[in-house]
């Protein structure tokens, strides 16, 4: 059957965008194996108190996400959402720019906070993806951005980890440049994808945080999905904020192994996300495919948790990879909840879900971790457990499983 005139430009605006997904994440994910080193490094090597001070900058981080990613899904609703991802690039770009100048933990500090207020690109990429596919599709099309953040992982934090080797500050200069790369892209050939009829006028009550989570409580079950997304999203935070940390307490990995074990990360959940997501779903359908996806989440963090080797806890990571089914799975069944005019308010509040979660989850296992791996006298009846993050995680996932397995039953 030859293609339809209607489904090319479709298959251009989704391709444009996974484009500037995969540019954005390669640019995060190359400062990765280096960012937690360099908070030690400024902190005399004292790995409890950089674990304290890395969760704080996190939870920065996730306080801009949750006040402006609403404000940025409004402005995409009202403006379009070109305009708001090429600005979100050009800030990141700049902002990684002054992160390599940092000559202290303060500056990078606030090099953070800049980073969550310009860091829209993943929500408004979601509503991008809602406005270019129809609601049959959109598991399978959230999947194709699970696997260009893959993919983006795959490059970022081997090429970070490799820079790290020569310079700490390196990574953050090629941070800038493929930030700023992927905004000249943007610019000239990324597409709008919101047509002006279906753009809803700008309004302060849709777009503060707690007017957005609104939406999130419209029905019954988009709120019960709202919640399993939240907990995937708080279990989540253990990576980013106490994985680098654990690996190097535990295994001795250096910036270079961190690298090649998160582009292993990358390529496993690129190969879950964008290959295997659609055959799936097809199979599954979407309900057993996000039960599914939890399930594989809770063991990985349980071999992460409790991994005696380093290759035990490599084994991990494919199993870990499946976890990967669960949030395009949520996300598409969140879409069809919602009218076209309202998918980039739905995508801001779901930011702001994971903006919540970031604020509290970078302090609790960041906190857990340097609970369990102090030995000074105050702390003397800890255990020696630095797995405890991963398991806490584990847990969270299984919460969130049981309440999937509610909300969606009917």
């Amino acid at each position: 059957m030859a293609e339809s005139p209607v489904s090319r430009p479709r298959q251009a605006a989704i391709l444009f965008i996974l484009i500037t997904v995969m540019l954005d994440v390669l640019s995060f994910g190359i400062i990765i194996p280096v960012l937690p080193r360099l908070v030690e490094e400024f902190l005399a090597g004292d790995a409890a108190q950089a674990a304290q001070i890395y969760g704080l900058m996190g939870m920065a981080w996730a306080l801009m996400q949750f006040v402006c990613s609403p404000i940025q899904g409004a402005l995409s609703d009202r403006f379009g959402r070109r305009p708001v991802v090429l600005l979100s690039n050009l800030g990141l770009g700049l902002d990684y720019i002054f992160m390599a100048l940092a000559p202290d933990v303060t500056w990078l500090f606030v090099g953070r906070v800049i980073s969550g207020i310009a860091s829209s690109s993943f929500s408004t990429a979601g509503a991008y993806i809602a406005d270019v596919t129809p609601p049959e599709k959109r598991a399978a099309g959230f999947g194709m951005i699970g696997a260009a953040f893959g993919l983006g992982f795959v490059l970022g934090p081997a090429v970070g980890g490799m820079l790290g080797t020569i310079d700490p500050r390196l990574p953050f200069w090629g941070a800038a440049v493929t930030s700023l790369v992927n905004a000249c892209y943007g610019f000239f050939v990324l597409p709008e994808s919101l047509p002006r009829e279906k753009r809803m006028a700008f309004s302060w009550k849709r777009a503060n945080p707690i007017g957005s989570l609104v939406l999130l409580r419209s029905h019954p079950e988009l709120f019960s999905l709202a919640t399993v997304a939240f907990l995937g999203y708080l279990a989540h935070a253990v990576l980013p904020s106490t994985a680098v940390l654990y690996v190097g307490y535990r295994y001795g990995w250096g910036p270079s192994a961190v690298g090649f074990m998160l582009a292993g990360a990358g390529i496993s959940a690129m190969l879950v996300q964008g290959v295997l997501m659609r055959p799936i779903t097809a199979r599954l359908g979407e309900r057993r495919t996000l039960l599914t996806g939890l399930l594989c989440g809770a063991i990985g963090f349980s071999l992460y948790g409790l991994a005696p080797t380093a290759w035990v806890y490599c084994a991990g990571i494919p199993v870990m990879a499946f976890w990967g089914l669960a949030g395009p799975a949520t996300q598409s069944l969140m879409t069809r909840r919602v009218s076209a005019s309202e998918q980039g308010q739905l995508q801001g509040a779901i930011a702001g879900l994971s903006g919540i979660a970031g604020l509290i989850g970078p302090g609790l296992f960041t906190q857990t971790f340097a609970f369990f791996i102090r030995s000074d006298a105050a702390l003397s009846a800890s255990v020696p457990l630095p797995g405890a993050p991963f398991l806490l995680a584990a847990l969270l996932l299984l919460l969130a499983m049981t309440l999937a397995w509610r909300a969606t039953a009917r």
